[in-house]
Order: C-alpha cells, then sequence, then structure tokens
C-alpha cells in the first residue's frame, strides 16, 4: 500500500473503512499512441461484482501522492479507481516552471490532452471490475480541465466534476457531444479562472439547450483549494465541493 505522508493520510482517514474492506492497488502501465503511461488503480476487493468507476486526472504535477489520496478516498466509498497518467511514465515534476512547460504543452495540444484521458478511460471499460455503463471523471487544476476537454469527446459517462480547473472556452462552441452532467467547482478568487472566464464557459454550455451544468462558485477560494497542505488550501471550500461531487454520484453512479 502506498505510504503516504501525513497530510495525505490524514485525508484519505476523512473516509472510514467499511467492516471488511480489504483495499487494493496497482500500477497499471499501458500505453498511447506509442508513449508509455504509468496509472493507479485502487478499489475495495471485498466489493463483488462491477463497481462504479471513477478516473481521476492529477494536477499539472504529475500523477504524484495528491490524487492518489483522492483515489483511496473513493475507493474506501466503494467505487474503482483509476488514476490516469497525463504527461507519461516517470514524468513526474516539483518546480512550478517545470509544470507550467509540462502543462502548456497539452493546452497547447486540446486532441492530445483529450486522447491521454481516453487512454485511461478506455483501459477502465475494459476491466471486469470496473462497471462500464457506470463511469465518471474527475480532475483537480490541470486535470479539471483535462475532464472537461474529455467529455466534449462524447464518451460515455456518468458525470465529469472539475475542481479548481482552468476553463477552456471553444469557438464555434463544442458542447454537443458531451454525455452526462457537468459539476464545475470552482475558487471566488481564483486569478487563473476569474469571473470573466467563468462567465464565458457557462455561456458557451447554455449554447445547448438540454445539457445538464452547475457551476460553484466558492467565496474567497483561490486557486487550487483543495491541495492540503498548501497555502491555497480552504477547508470549507474543500469539503463542501468535495460533498457536491458525492452528491452527484449519488444520482448518477449510485454505489
Amino acid at each position: 500500500m502506498t505510504d503516504f505522508a501525513p497530510v495525505h493520510q490524514e485525508l484519505v482517514d476523512r473516509v472510514p473503512l467499511r467492516p471488511g474492506a480489504r483495499i487494493e492497488e496497482e500500477v497499471v502501465t499501458y500505453d498511447h499512441d506509442g508513449t508509455t503511461l504509468e496509472g493507479f488503480v485502487v478499489h475495495d476487493a471485498a466489493i463483488t461484482g462491477a463497481k462504479p468507476a471513477v478516473v481521476v486526472v492529477h494536477d499539472w504535477y504529475g500523477l504524484k501522492d495528491y490524487p492518489k489520496a483522492r483515489a483511496h478516498m473513493l475507493a474506501r466509498l466503494g467505487f474503482y479507481v483509476f488514476c490516469a497518467d497525463v504527461y507519461g511514465q516517470g514524468r513526474r515534476f516539483e518546480r512550478e516552471e517545470d509544470c507550467q512547460a509540462e502543462a502548456g504543452k497539452f493546452y497547447g495540444d486540446l486532441p492530445l490532452l483529450r486522447a491521454r484521458v481516453g487512454a485511461a478511460y478506455d483501459r477502465v471499460v475494459l476491466d471486469e471490475r470496473a462497471d462500464n455503463a457506470r463511469i465518471a471523471v474527475i480532475g483537480y487544476c490541470f486535470g479539471g480541465s483535462a475532464a472537461l476537454e474529455f467529455a466534449r469527446t462524447g464518451a460515455r459517462l456518468a458525470a465529469t466534476v472539475s475542481f479548481h480547473g482552468g476553463l477552456v472556452t471553444h469557438e464555434p462552441a463544442d458542447v454537443d457531444k458531451i454525455a452526462g452532467p457537468l459539476l464545475v467547482l470552482t475558487g471566488g478568487a481564483d486569478p487563473v479562472v476569474p469571473d470573466a472566464a467563468v462567465a464565458a464557459f457557462q455561456d458557451e454550455l447554455r449554447t445547448r439547450e438540454d445539457l445538464d451544468w452547475t457551476v460553484t462558485t466558492y467565496a474567497g477560494a483561490p486557486h487550487a483549494f483543495t491541495i492540503v497542505g498548501a497555502p491555497v488550501y480552504r477547508e470549507l471550500a474543500d469539503l463542501r465541493s468535495w460533498r457536491a461531487m458525492l452528491d452527484l454520484f449519488g444520482e448518477t453512479l449510485t454505489v
């Protein structure tokens, strides 16, 4: 099992283990167009049958402990969780300038960003432990943007959730293929995603009258407000946004 640092273990332990739970995890190597990717799977092996599944997309640091801790929280709730690796095997970063450069490659090539999330999604669809009729995609920061971009592909999704992700708009609007509801959780004091960006994103969503979407803005929350241990962390916004996601999953995934 992952030996989390205390700050991330405390995050995992917010969700009590079910009696008799048997949490198992594994590193999964997979491929996209010749690039080796290294994902992370966690689930409760004591729950028999196919489980509702969640694909978790990492922030701009790459697939490190924070998204894995969130995956463990979801696994304790009965979900099969696959942490996607957008960057590629071994590509994990510490310095902000390195993160910006790596994430920028994908923001500059949205079809590639969508395809990298799609590679993880395809892996989940083929796993008999996951119910391929009940798959959600969520992401944090860069991963939130990636989740929203992937939703635009028309993949069969029960829900898509973005935590303080960048809100990329398209001209012309590109929302016709989105399946399942969107939940966008953003900070009211986020300089990366200012009010104008939120308004523009909502205007694009409004071009499709039957699209189910919700945008929730948390007062005083800066960018990356769910990242425990960081100066920008805001506990109330973190807890409320987590509950909002679980409420949506209660409607769409139903563990």
